[in-house]
């Protein structure tokens, strides 16, 4: 469910669409006009760190209020902020959340297609807190989707880590 927006909300998480390979300049931008970025990479191969690509190509995550939108929206490389028509739909805060947790705790993280399925809660590990669906033949990935961009990564974690709380419709 998408939150609605109101203009005295506080500042939410909101994906920035950006031109191709642009992700990275876009995110510097945001920061250097002092906005909460949130640029999500994954290593190509584990042995190359430097071999860094986009978790979501075309997309930079931004922390702002929908009132003040305008400084982003005229930022050399801004396509537009997703949303409905030209209102903008802010992400799930618990998606968000949980896409955080799985970038900070190192584990290897790798895109996949957006899925849905077995709603689970990490209950140990370094992934605590985090929700998002299993799969694989043991429960041993945790797939985080931003639903907003039919988007999702995958993170390994070990089964005795998870709960599962609900089906996914």
């Amino acid at each position: 469910m998408t939150p609605s927006i109101d203009a005295r909300d506080p500042e939410l998480w909101f994906a920035v669409r950006v031109k191709s390979n642009r992700e990275k300049v876009v995110a510097i931008s945001l920061k250097g006009k002092g906005y909460e970025t949130f640029f999500p990479t994954y290593a190509v191969s584990p042995h190359a760190r430097s071999a860094e690509r986009p978790l979501f190509p075309g997309y930079v995550f931004s922390r702002f209020q929908v009132d003040r939108r305008l400084p982003i929206l005229v930022l050399p490389g801004v396509v537009h902020i997703v949303g409905v028509g030209k209102t903008p739909t802010p992400i799930d805060e618990q998606e968000m959340a949980s896409l955080r947790l799985a970038i900070d705790s190192n584990l290897p993280i790798t895109p996949v297609g957006y899925t849905t399925g077995e709603k689970v809660q990490v209950q140990a590990g370094p992934l605590t807190g985090a929700t998002g669906t299993v799969s694989g033949r043991s429960g041993d990935r945790l797939i985080v989707s931003i639903t907003l961009l039919q988007r999702s990564v995958a993170v390994e974690l070990r089964p005795e880590w998870i709960t599962r709380t609900t089906a996914a419709s």
